[in-house]
């Protein structure tokens, strides 16, 4: 079976690996797009949650190159890592690029999306 996700942990506070993360990804020549702060979103609605974080990021070169495949591949688009606490720990995850060349499996993705997900677990191990 193919593992869809990536998973880092770390000891560090959920705030410092969120803020380090941030900061990692345009070391990388990625782009932060967006950080949703789903605890924040829910306790708006009167839901409680743990610490979690949807962090959408971007390079733009390899997502103009993999439009150009497959301009479907956008419905997988930004990436994103999520970051939550669990326990004392903090663990970021990632939904694997490489997952993209399997669903579309005649667009010649799989070394473009290998190159996507080796830089992002570069990130997540860097900021760990």
């Amino acid at each position: 079976m193919f593992d869809m996700s990536y998973t880092v942990e770390s000891s560090r506070p959920f705030d410092e690996v969120s803020t380090h993360l941030e900061e990692a990804v345009p070391k990388h020549g990625f782009r932060v797009l967006a950080v949703h702060n789903v605890q924040q979103t829910l306790k708006e609605k009167g839901f409680e949650s743990g610490p979690l974080k949807i962090v959408e990021i971007c390079n733009a070169k390899f997502a103009h190159e993999a439009l150009g495949k497959e301009i479907n591949v956008a419905l997988m688009m930004p990436c994103k890592i999520i970051v939550r606490s669990e326990g004392e720990k903090t663990i970021m995850t990632l939904a694997r690029p490489s997952m993209i060349s399997l669903l579309f499996p005649d667009a010649g993705l799989e070394k473009l999306a290998g190159d996507v997900e080796g830089v992002m677990k570069s990130i997540m191990d860097e900021v760990k």
